[in-house]
């Protein structure tokens, strides 16, 4: 992979450094950017995120960053890979914290497990569970069915006639473990956190622009 430069958006929710530590052992130069006039240089960004998806709306509009993602990502063609929170964001809507609308680069809603679904597991969902894959290949290239990958999460996005390639887990009910539509990715859980399986899914990110 010949050195890149990733934007990392900078909207203070969340724990960052993982993500930019993995990115730099992978060798790409990973910048935190706060700036929406800056964001939309990029090819490449990752919007990573933990917490309230209110929260993480606010933020981004607060500081203009929605707006910077939409011209980055639908006008100029960058990739982008939503992590966790981030990739809730890229959908339509969430009942967090009362009803709030996202990104809208994709049109799947969010919602809450519930106990009628998961039964006598625990919410929210943490730890490593195994993911399937529609293909495997694009960011999901070389990861066989099962892969195991870290989740820490009370909400999910449904599945809703999902388009492109798209990954699943099961916790109690099958959920949308991430995604690639065109140039936008998602991934419900943590690749950063999830050793060899995570790089691989990076790395596949990453050259999309190569």
């Amino acid at each position: 992979m010949g050195k890149q430069s990733v934007a990392v958006v900078d909207y203070s929710m969340g724990n960052v450094w993982s993500v930019i530590s993995a990115l730099k052992y992978l060798g790409v130069d990973a910048e935190l950017i706060a700036d929406p006039d800056k964001l939309i240089r990029f090819n490449s960004i990752i919007l990573p995120g933990v917490g309230s998806f209110r929260r993480g709306m606010e933020s981004l509009t607060n500081n203009n960053l929605d707006e910077a993602i939409h011209t980055a990502v639908k006008h100029n063609g960058a990739d982008i890979l939503g992590i966790c929170l981030g990739m809730q964001l890229l959908g339509t809507n969430s009942c967090e914290d009362g009803d709030t609308e996202g990104l809208g680069l994709v049109a799947n809603n969010i919602d809450k497990f519930n106990e009628n679904e998961v039964g006598t597991l625990k919410i929210p969902h943490v730890g490593f569970n195994p993911v399937n894959f529609s293909e495997a290949s694009g960011i999901f290239s070389d990861l066989p069915d099962q892969s195991d990958f870290y989740f820490v999460h009370s909400y999910r996005m449904l599945i809703e006639d999902i388009k492109g390639r798209y990954a699943t887990c099961n916790y109690g009910i099958e959920f949308l473990a991430g995604f690639e539509i065109d140039n936008i990715c998602g991934t419900q859980f943590h690749p950063e956190k999830s050793q060899t399986n995570g790089l691989i899914l990076l790395k596949n990110f990453l050259e999309k622009k190569q």
